[in-house]
């Protein structure tokens, strides 16, 4: 197959933002979109290579997981090995006990699926993850894993019926991402299925360019660089994805490889050097980003500064330059290397896949190696118990919905007698809606002895929208809260945490105007203040050191400013959350209150850091 070097200077244009993004520089919030570019030229490259070793009848299955293997494995497997002294050194036993699962379900190549049971994407706790980056591996290496087989049991059909089957399969898989970020979002990013239509995209683009050189067209290719690049600058994690929003990258992508031929403004722009060098150690760029920026964070933590995230992405493309030309290339080929027959690359393979999954494990069922540090072990301890009893406080599997950690329905959560307890010390009934920062108000509001109302879930937004990245549940939980619950209550409790998005002047007001309709009293919690690697400081350093950090505020000064451009309605009253918490101990904003914790994460309060909010918020409450 002849070489594109405008393909290979799109590699950069799909890694640079993929780096930049997981580096924290705000202003590249879609940098996650250089995944799909990605997606899209590995499946027209595998496609071009299959269809053309089918046609000319001299496919094997053997020699393309061979070259897949040479081409994947050593710079992955290199890169691994050098994670592992700093995940020993630097990463607590919980900590570690993730990274070692990770070990295992890289090597196996399902890490997609380990990810997604553990956290979502665009959550905090994924920046520390080392290898969180290598689920995009994975759909690959599944994709690699089933597209041939495919292709040789159908090829005996003829390429057009192949064709014709692979854009059912991609439209089903589209359809399906669709389905899945409406309903279980937090799977649907990193499922193997809704992410198979995108490199069946680039499939398509093989299919019909065969026979032929792409096309050139300066306005369709402008066109299609244009809108990845729109993508890239334009798209946040509050965008649904994948979805129908992904079509933008993705089609971009298609319209580049299709119509970016000799002589277009795309191509000449793609084939300059610095691009095509770039594009030729993207993998390995890609490969080292993420433990860079992880172990960075774990060692700092707190969130290095951009000037240092920017020498760590320098730094990046350093060393992928160092394994591209050191590890790819010399495995890449056969002629007198170690490696240099069939037989030896897949023993190779196996052996140092068995040896990560074997420390992995290790590293797994002996609890993160907790004997290395017997005080952080403890203090680790510690906090679980604290989390453990606010979990039972918040009433997780009762009247607050968690389906990481229930296997129950949703409509289950319905028939519970108390979450409906109109037996307070007043007649006064509070109705508690929002996601788990809701749920610590529900505890907030029980200690105070009035009569509540709580149906909670995890994520869920304010809104009875189709908002991305909440679990689908979350509408049913509005609905019934709204038709069943609110007729019957006095006030209306709202709390969450609020990401980008739901801080939004024109989110807020639309807050507004759905809680303002129903009459009711409402109280409207501000953001809380965020302790970053709350848990990490207190395990390394114990109280003295967590109860002096600072928590960061860009949320809340965020909120309060877009409020300002609003017109609060006269049954909304908005509470300074931050006002209340940083008022138990007298506006110093700590943690710690003599010798409680007062949280037990980054924000979620402990059973005693809900009683003392109560304390403050009391005289609020007596007047609604």
């Amino acid at each position: 197959m002849k070489y594109r070097r405008e393909i290979g200077g799109l590699r950069a244009v799909a890694v640079l933002p993929v780096i930049l993004f997981h580096a924290g520089f705000s202003v590249f919030s879609g940098g996650y979109v250089g995944v799909d570019v990605f997606f899209v030229i590995s499946g027209y490259l595998i496609t071009r290579i299959l269809i053309s070793e089918l046609e000319e009848g001299r496919f094997s299955i053997r020699r393309f997981y061979e070259r897949r293997a040479r081409r994947i494995l050593p710079a992955l497997f290199f890169v691994m090995l050098a994670c592992l002294p700093f995940a020993y050194l630097w990463m607590l036993p919980e900590q570690l006990d993730e990274f070692a699962q990770s070990l295992v379900a890289v090597s196996l190549f399902l890490s997609n699926w380990l990810f997604w049971s553990q956290t979502g994407y665009f959550e905090t706790a994924t920046e520390l993850k080392p290898l969180l980056h290598t689920w995009s591996l994975a759909v690959e290496e599944q994709y690699y894993l089933l597209f041939p087989i495919f292709m040789l049991v159908l090829w005996r059909f003829g390429r057009r019926a192949v064709l014709l089957l692979v854009v059912a399969i991609a439209l089903c898989s589209l359809l399906l991402s669709e389905w899945g970020w409406r309903n279980e979002p937090g799977i649907n990013f990193y499922f193997t299925f809704s992410r198979f239509w995108e490199l069946l995209a680039g499939s398509i683009c093989a299919f019909m360019t065969v026979d032929r050189s792409p096309k050139s067209n300066n306005f369709l290719s402008v066109f299609g660089l244009s809108a990845i690049i729109f993508a890239v600058f334009a798209y946040d994690n509050a965008t649904p994805f994948p979805s129908i929003y992904a079509i933008v990258p993705v089609g971009g992508t298609a319209l580049v490889i299709l119509f970016a031929g000799q002589g277009t403004w795309v191509a000449r722009l793609l084939s300059m050097r610095i691009f095509v060098g770039v594009g030729l150690i993207s993998y390995s760029a890609y490969l080292w980003h993420q433990p860079l920026f992880a172990f960075a964070r774990l060692r700092e933590l707190t969130e290095p500064s951009p000037t240092v995230m920017g020498l760590l992405a320098a730094t990046t493309l350093l060393l992928a330059w160092g394994t591209w030309r050191w590890i790819e290339q010399p495995f890449r080929r056969r002629e007198g290397q170690l490696l240099a027959t069939r037989k030896k690359v897949f023993a190779a393979s196996g052996i140092v896949g068995g040896l990560f999954v074997a420390l992995g494990l290790a590293g797994h069922f002996g609890n993160g190696f907790a004997w290395r540090y017997p005080d952080i072990a403890q203090r680790e301890q510690q906090i679980n118990a604290i989390d453990q009893e606010r979990l039972s406080a918040i009433r997780t599997g009762v009247c607050h919905f968690n389906r990481r950690r229930l296997t129950r329905d949703i409509s289950d959560v319905f028939k519970v007698e108390n979450c409906s307890s109109g037996n307070g010390k007043t007649d006064t009934t509070f109705g508690i809606y929002g996601d788990s920062h809701a749920a610590d108000k529900a505890v907030v509001v029980r200690s105070l002895g009035f009569g509540t109302t709580q149906l909670t879930g995890a994520g869920c937004p304010l809104l009875p929208t189709e908002y991305p990245h909440s679990d689908g549940f979350c509408d049913t939980l509005l609905d019934y809260f709204v038709t069943e619950k609110v007729p019957s209550i006095n006030t209306i409790v709202l709390s969450n945490r609020f990401d980008s998005a739901e801080i939004d002047a024109a989110y807020l007001s639309d807050v507004f105007a759905f809680w303002g309709q129903f009459g009711n009293n409402v109280i409207l919690f501000s953001p809380m203040p965020e302790y970053v690697q709350f848990n990490s400081i207190f395990a390394r350093f114990g109280k003295e050191r967590v109860s002096g950090i600072v928590p960061s505020r860009d949320t809340i000064s965020s909120f309060w400013k877009n409020l300002e451009r609003l017109d609060v309605p006269d049954n909304i009253t908005i509470v300074d959350t931050e006002q209340v918490f940083c008022g138990i101990t007298e506006g110093r904003c700590s943690t710690f209150y003599g010798n409680e914790s007062l949280l037990t994460d980054y924000g979620h309060m402990s059973i005693y850091g809900a009683d003392a909010f109560g304390i403050q918020l009391r005289s609020i409450l007596s007047h609604m």
